[in-house]
């Protein structure tokens, strides 16, 4: 699908034997809109079931030669929707596009992962994955900010599971300007509050009934594997409603109410510190700077608030610092080659990467987003890539 393209890739796609389509609508500018009008093409030239499956790719993704074999293999055991390893082609440009591959191979162990240890969904990302015709015989439907998101919600509603594999692997570009991510982030967030609008209501139902279209189990089951699955699908529900829920926007409000609360605290309660309720390791700081919590209550309570911030901010910066070498660490053999002081770097600023998140949620709440293009610049073939590891 060229999509609103201002250059040759519809004439070069079709040239070298790809079945291409193109569109033109500067008004419905998401990629859900144009995945929408390819699959009605789709259906007009060719039927939806004359596939089995079908992958999404972003045009600027490289896949290792094994990536479609290896998802073909999990597609032939049964499974419906499938998502991959997604790894970053330009990861070492400088630590905005570190942040995003550090962000995506999170994702990968602190979700992908772990769910699929347990049979249970986890989701897609925007690229990269497969799923059966089955789930758009009834067109693409989904057209947020966020396509994916709402597809995988809407997929978990109807009993589906998404799964993962692996040893299929393929790269992605990452942005490497400030501008770029805030600009992205941004509409991640207005699309993930879309989502939420889109199937939040249907993901909510689904853990406290199942539809009867929706098949719990084999026919001729044994009734406990009947209940676990039923019990599964239900979780699958609740699990995928934390995922389109904004946990992040919830609990950064949580932390201002808290902080706004404890800093009313403190200072009403300045003169606490004379009846000596302070505690004594307290005590001693304030006596060290020469600070009587008698005679300067209002002072101690400033300190006191000033050490509750700082030791919040730095549990949180320190804890996304663990996690990005723990990411460098794990992942070692899959990551491209980056010299040791870039590394250090890179997990010195990756919590800056989820900070910008949680201010580009806040954002999107009062600012009407529009799909703008990620510009793509990087000159990087798999066999770059190959090469490098």
């Amino acid at each position: 699908m060229a999509d609103n393209s201002d250059d040759r890739t519809y004439e070069i796609a079709k040239s070298l034997g790809a079945k291409c389509y193109e569109r033109k609508d500067t008004k419905h500018r998401t990629k859900g809109f144009a995945l929408q009008y390819l699959v009605e093409c789709i259906r007009r030239d060719y039927g939806i079931d004359s596939y089995e499956g079908y992958f999404i790719f972003d045009a600027d993704n490289l896949l290792k030669s094994d990536f479609i074999s290896r998802m073909n293999d999990s597609f032939d055991a049964g499974e419906k929707i499938i998502t991959s390893y997604r790894n970053t082609k330009n990861f070492g440009d400088n630590w905005i596009s570190a942040s995003y591959g550090i962000h995506w191979l999170r994702t990968i162990r602190n979700e992908h992962r772990a769910r699929s240890l347990f049979h249970l969904a986890t989701r897609i990302q925007g690229t990269g994955f497969l799923f059966s015709w089955e789930l758009i015989k009834n067109g693409w439907n989904y057209t947020s900010l966020t396509e994916d998101r709402a597809f995988c919600a809407d997929a978990v509603a109807q009993g589906y599971k998404i799964s993962y594999n692996n040893e299929a692997e393929f790269y992605d570009e990452q942005p490497i300007s400030i501008k770029i991510a805030m600009r992205q982030r941004i509409r991640w967030a207005k699309g993930h509050l879309q989502a939420l609008a889109e199937t939040g209501p249907s993901l909510l139902k689904h853990i406290f009934y199942i539809d009867k279209s929706v098949k719990v189990s084999e026919d001729g089951a044994p009734l406990w594997k009947k209940i676990i699955n039923n019990l599964r699908l239900r979780f699958m529900s609740f699990d995928m409603l934390t995922v389109v829920f904004p946990r992040s926007l919830m609990l950064l409000f949580k932390k201002i109410i808290v902080y706004i609360l404890r800093a009313v605290l403190i200072f009403t309660t300045g003169k606490v510190f004379s009846v000596g309720l302070a505690p004594e390791l307290l005590r001693d700081i304030l006596k060290f700077f020469g600070i009587t919590p008698v005679a300067d209550g209002d002072f101690s309570a400033l300190v006191l608030l000033t050490a509750f911030t700082l030791a919040w901010t730095l549990d949180t910066y320190i804890n996304n610092i663990i996690l990005a070498a723990y990411i460098f660490i794990i992942e070692h053999k899959r990551i491209t080659p980056i010299k040791w002081y870039k590394k250090i770097w890179f997990c010195l600023t990756f919590p800056i990467f989820d900070l910008i998140g949680k201010l580009s949620l806040c954002i999107a709440l009062f600012k009407k987003v529009e799909w703008k293009p990620i510009p793509h610049n990087a000159s990087i073939s798999i066999s770059d890539l190959n090469n490098k590891q």
